[in-house]
């Protein structure tokens, strides 16, 4: 009898933790979203963002053309030639999915 109180207690000691505990974890991951939210608004955030963006484009431009110059002779024809279009294109040119390089 005395086991099945304490089973007994155990059990609603675990709901009554897991009920306050998602209530508190609710609130604290809605604080976070709104703190990250405020976060990706700022405009100094954003403009760094932007300008990490624009720098990484332009490094992986570099590589690109390092590597396809150095790599896309040894290459069979059909992927040089593709490899040769695509540095014909140049920066600011559109990819293959509508987006711009810079």
């Amino acid at each position: 009898m005395t086991a099945m109180r304490y089973r007994l207690t155990f059990a609603v000691g675990l709901v009554v933790g897991y009920v306050l505990g998602t209530r508190a974890g609710r609130e604290r991951y809605e604080q976070l979203k709104k703190s990250a939210r405020q976060v990706a608004q700022n405009p100094a955030v954003r403009n760094t963002a932007e300008s990490a963006a624009q720098n990484g484009r332009a490094y992986a431009g570099k590589a690109f053309h390092a590597v396809s110059e150095k790599v896309g002779e040894k290459l069979p024809d059909s992927i040089g030639e593709r490899v040769r279009s695509l540095r014909e294109r140049g920066e600011g040119a559109e990819d293959d999915w509508g987006t711009s390089n810079t």
